[in-house]
């Protein structure tokens, strides 16, 4: 069976990645100029730009990280797929259509125009670069845990293959190639992620489960749990729970555990579960089924309401901050059709993460095992096979495989693309052989960062990447397209503030810095969630260092701020074209 199901899932896995690369090869098939590589000749209509901005945004971290968020913290980690969609109200409101009315093709060449400064030029380029590499790490990481959990194969394997996968795609064509893959794959993530959750809802209902019990979730049979990772978990029952490896510090065999509370559980153990055990979680993720679907618990830490406040402000304003994401709003004809754009895809977010929620609800009941350890990022994964079992559930773990695949791809293609764009027009010639050669170079960085960097849960390592995002090119737009007091000296040193304060921070998270009990208390906290402190930072040092410099506001302002705020059919935007 095992076997059957293996042959099944790579069988799925070949065909979403197949699919991939011909789709981006039919895409690409016009890529000749250096507009079609970064911008597809701004000839994307509202609604195929919509679906291809979708693709590109379901990332690993809304494909697998949510439900395995909801299925381990419950009502508080909703604030992810709510901040996720909401961030593109903001974009809608603030961002979408003076952006496009610009005429500018990257972010780096935003600042340039709004500030007449070749510095912030080239400070918000470092930024976007920084920014996409970040986020390209939990892409590529979640990739090797799929193929590991899926086929067994090593993690590495997984981060090779999508990033090999993704420079191919990019280096044929571009933003023109891309547009088609990420359109199609939000499709394919859409299909892949509601028909399984759809079919588990029927099995729900039959099986007539209870979600706010008040007892501890329990395995349904017999259960072996290996830790990957060191973890603290909570024990509330001890009957049928026994232990082989390190426990709290001592090597033990075949060992009861005897106390209820928190023990140590180091890398390498194995614990196993008799049927109806019930389930220790992880140190700080509620108990008991009453504490989960009660909301004020938050992400786990000892300071709730901080987390939530900070991961309001990371998911609300990073959007607005992502180059992947606002490269993508270039390729409109005009800035009407941005908004439209901005609108339809607030759509399409929320119909999406309607589905693994739903996911997340039922890993808790019935993969209850993944509270174990560190990360539930499987838990969209393992579901099909574990509720519903059969030839029925084969398929829909091989639909999510798919599935997961597509949203490594799809996002990694748009931050690439990001990147390439970037260094091809900051520090190369900006010809179409320039930006190949930074696909390439862009691509091998974080492949080699994925396989050296700390793998935390999917979601969080990408809310962090928002907090960066927020903290940064957040409010050099904001205040760019808004505040006519903006100068290049407080651009620059709002870049420099919020992305040292931001980068540090989620450098240290990724690195494991965050779970060190030397650290403790507020630090350990600002660390994990920073972007409540760092993004007031950001725009506060904007602000006054703007007040300060007020003599270096460009000469032209008023002419600038008529191009991103006159509507197109008055005549007063001018294209900024890129080097051919």
């Amino acid at each position: 069976m095992s076997t059957d199901v293996d042959a099944l899932t790579a069988v799925a896995l070949g065909l979403a990645a197949v699919a991939t690369v011909a789709v981006g090869a039919y895409g690409g098939r016009l890529s000749r100029t250096t507009s079609d590589f970064l911008v597809a000749s701004r000839s994307i209509g509202s609604r195929w730009n919509a679906a291809a901005i979708s693709g590109e945004y379901l990332s690993a971290a809304s494909f697998l990280g949510v439900a395995g968020l909801v299925a381990k913290y419950g009502a508080d980690a909703l604030w992810y797929p709510v901040g996720f969609t909401a961030g593109y109200l903001g974009l809608l409101l603030f961002v979408a259509a003076p952006l496009r009315r610009s005429g500018a093709y990257t972010v780096p060449d935003f600042a340039e125009f709004r500030l007449s400064s070749p510095t912030a030029r080239l400070a918000s380029m470092t930024v976007v670069v920084v920014v996409c590499v970040l986020y390209l790490i939990p892409q590529l990481q979640g990739a090797g845990l799929t193929l590991n959990i899926l086929l067994g194969a090593p993690v590495w394997i997984g981060v090779v293959a999508v990033g090999a996968i993704v420079i191919v795609n990019v280096v044929g064509g571009g933003m023109r190639s891309i547009t088609f893959v990420q359109a199609f794959q939000y499709w394919l993530k859409l299909t892949a992620i509601a028909v399984p959750a759809l079919a588990l809802l029927a099995v729900f209902f039959s099986d007539r489960a209870e979600l706010g019990a008040p007892a501890p979730p329990r395995v349904a049979q017999a259960t072996t749990v290996d830790i990957t990772t060191d973890v603290t978990v909570t024990v509330t029952e001890t009957a049928g729970l026994s232990v082989t490896g390190t426990l709290d510090g001592e090597h033990v065999e075949d060992a009861p555990i005897t106390a209820t509370g928190p023990h140590d559980l180091a890398a390498g153990t194995v614990i196993h579960l008799d049927a109806g055990a019930a389930t220790p979680v992880v140190e700080g993720a509620p108990t008991t089924g009453a504490d989960w679907i009660a909301s004020g618990g938050g992400l786990g830490g000892r300071q709730p309401l901080f987390e939530v406040l900070s991961l309001i402000v990371a998911t609300f304003l990073g959007t607005m901050g992502l180059p992947h994401v606002l490269v993508r709003f270039y390729t409109n004809p005009d800035g009407r059709s941005a908004r439209r754009t901005a609108l339809a895809v607030i759509a399409l977010l929320a119909l999406f993460y309607l589905f693994p929620t739903l996911l997340g609800v039922f890993a808790r009941l019935y993969v209850p095992q993944l509270l174990i350890t560190g990360t539930a990022d499987a838990a969209v994964l393992l579901l099909p096979s574990a509720a519903v079992g059969g030839l029925a559930g084969q398929f829909l773990a091989a639909l999510v495989a798919a599935g997961a695949i597509a949203a490594f791809l799809a996002t990694s293609s748009g931050l690439l693309v990001s990147v390439a764009g970037a260094l091809a027009t900051d520090v190369l010639r900006g010809r179409v052989r320039d930006f190949r050669l930074a696909a390439v170079i862009g691509g091998l960085i974080p492949i080699g960062l994925s396989l050296a960097a700390t793998s935390l849960e999917l979601s969080r390592t990408v809310g962090l990447v928002f907090a960066v995002a927020a903290s940064t090119l957040c409010p050099l737009l904001v205040l760019g397209i808004w505040w006519r007091g903006l100068t290049a000296p407080g651009a620059v040193a709002g870049l420099v503030v919020g992305g040292c304060s931001s980068g540090a921070a989620t450098s240290l998270a990724i690195a494991g810095v965050v779970d060190n009990e030397a650290l403790g208390g507020w630090p350990a906290m600002i660390i994990g969630y920073p972007a409540a402190v760092t993004v007031p930072l950001a725009f506060a040092t904007m602000i006054v260092v703007s007040v300060a410099t007020r003599r270096h506001l460009p000469v032209d302002l008023a002419r600038t701020f008529a191009r991103m705020h006159v509507p197109e059919r008055l005549g007063m935007g001018i294209e900024r074209l890129p080097k051919e």
